[in-house]
């Protein structure tokens, strides 16, 4: 028997069901050859293996970010534009600043930001066409709201994108336009956002540097595999350049973004281990804090629903007409590509569910895996449905942690608010589900999902729908082997056993031996991808 690599010694949670626990694990070429007792695992150990004595800490498998944009966070969370998130910055005053300050940086350039939150970041001004033309007359100037679903820009960055009145919107999105027909700065949707912020998300000689510096950001909080659910085809190249050269330390699986030509380049079979396509990404609604989620019930008329500017009475809108939903999943799954549908308001689950029950009784699958995204309003009888049909979920329940008492008092009530991100009842309705951060909207932090998951609390305190609460090996599985299996990954990683990839992560603690609400302060003290160390809290 060869010696290994690396050998772990110490608390091994494995996520394998049939031995949860152990004392050991080795390593070599990257695989787990060994998982088990001390003494078993030690006649691994050779002269040249490099063994790691745990302590008080614990191993287990690398983190899995099932519903994330690692490409676009790497270019926003650059030097070419701003972080105003409020993660990053709270005070409205500071935020307007940071505007003000990178119109007069980049001049003729144009400036860029990302992360504006009326919600979050109390008093700021109404960011009109006008205000944002006064701040940079001649310049372009574009603020990412921080869902990502909305862009502000002024005049100088609709003339830079070729946009006037009569330009139609893209299929899915659309331009604000005010009564006499005239852009109003605003842009909705991906084909509407991504159009305007081009300039600052479009440097292909800086992009492996952005993402290195995104790796790394990964691997400190843990991750070593992460999806791209707004992949553009066009990053493809310097994916697999990057992988090829051994830059990539996490794992990558893409869902390209469905385009209104319908098509794509890829084949269902592609990619390897590194970096996958693995299906198409869908977006039926937008996001709660815009007001264009698709809801069978209305916002509730506050400052809060006021300042974001939703009518009195409104519940929301889809992005498309179920019509064209059904042209959408019926060019794509017949050939064999799997689908996840961004999707937060209940009525809009109805419609997806609807289509994709249609489309399995047309082109049946057996594994099909087809995902619905963040679920944020979900029903127990949805979830029963969509079990029946073999669908599965991601949530991303860290907007409890963020946004729980706005979701409360300023949005639906207690009912509806408070039984946001209702994971319990998929479990319950005999689903696998995921927890996701949605990068860059809130920061890559997958111990505090599980947290969040287990004890839901809100900013102030309260608990929200108590009765929804994750036990800690359920918030577990769902940000390692249940997320691998959603990214049709679970083969090669997601648990701690023999024939796996070594990808994993060093805790101070064991989670589940820790108070449940401090495992989101949890140290990662190391990760690592295929054995190989890529990250270290000592370095």
């Amino acid at each position: 028997m060869p010696a290994a690599d690396l050998v772990i010694l110490g608390n091994v949670l494995t996520v394998d069901d049939a031995r949860p626990t152990a004392e050991a694990v080795a390593v070599s070429e990257g695989r787990i050859v060994a998982v088990g007792d001390r003494a078993d695992v030690e006649s691994w150990i050779g002269s040249d293996t490099e063994v790691v004595e745990l302590g008080d800490a614990c191993v287990m498998p690398g983190l899995v970010e099932a519903h994330g944009h690692p490409l676009m966070e790497a270019v926003v969370l650059s030097d070419r534009m701003v972080d105003i998130r409020p993660v990053t910055i709270r005070s409205a005053t500071e935020v307007v600043e940071a505007v003000r300050k990178e119109v007069e940086k980049r001049g003729a350039d144009g400036a860029y930001l990302i992360g504006w939150d009326g919600l979050l970041q109390h008093g700021l001004p109404e960011p009109t066409l006008q205000w944002l033309d006064e701040m940079s007359p001649d310049a372009p100037l574009v603020i990412m709201h921080n869902s990502g679903h909305l862009a502000y820009f002024n005049s100088a960055s609709g003339r830079q994108a070729g946009l006037t009145r009569d330009t139609p919107d893209p299929k899915g999105a659309e331009y604000g336009r005010d009564a006499n027909g005239e852009l109003n700065g605003t842009a909705y949707e991906t084909g509407a956002v991504f159009t305007v912020a081009a300039p600052a998300l479009a440097d292909p000689a800086q992009f492996p540097r952005f993402l290195r510096a995104e790796c790394a950001r990964l691997n400190k909080a843990g991750l070593t595999t992460c999806s791209e659910m707004a992949f553009n085809p066009s990053f493809r190249p310097v994916l697999e350049q990057m992988g090829a050269a051994g830059a990539l330390t996490v794992r990558f699986r893409t869902y390209e973004i469905s385009t209104p030509e319908m098509a794509t380049e890829a084949q269902p079979v592609n990619g390897d281990d590194l970096v996958r396509q693995v299906g198409i990404k869908i977006w039926w609604d937008g996001s709660p804090w815009v007001g264009n989620i698709d809801l069978s019930f209305p916002y509730m008329d506050t400052d809060e629903t006021r300042t974001i500017g939703v009518e009195p009475g409104s519940c929301g809108h889809a992005n498309y007409t179920k019509e064209q939903l059904v042209e959408i999943v019926n060019t794509y799954f017949p050939l064999g590509w799997p689908l996840a549908c961004h999707v937060m308001g209940d009525r809009g689950v109805d419609t997806v569910l609807d289509v994709y029950e249609d489309l399995l009784r047309n082109h049946p699958r057996e594994d099909h895996r087809l995902r619905l995204e963040h679920c944020s309003t979900m029903r127990p009888d949805q979830f029963e449905r969509a079990a029946k049909l073999g669908v599965t979920c991601s949530f991303f329940v860290d907007q409890i942690h963020y946004w729980g008492d706005v979701l409360v008092d300023g949005l639906f009530g207690e009912d509806r608010g408070g039984h946001w991100m209702a994971t319990k009842s998929a479990l319950d309705a005999g689903l696998k589900i995921s927890l996701h951060n949605d990068p860059p909207v809130t920061p890559e932090e997958p111990l505090r999902n599980m947290s969040v998951a287990i004890t839901r609390t809100a900013p102030s305190g309260r608990v929200l729908a108590p009765e929804e609460c994750l036990t800690v090996e359920q918030a577990i599985r769902a940000q390692t082997i249940d997320a691998a299996w959603q990214l049709f990954a679970d083969d090669i990683i997601g648990s701690l056993e023999v024939g796996k990839y070594a990808d994993m992560v060093v805790l101070a603690s064991d989670p589940r031996t820790v108070p449940p609400e401090t495992i989101a302060d949890l140290e990662v003290r190391s990760t690592y991808l295929a054995g190989k160390l890529v990250y270290s809290a000592q370095a």
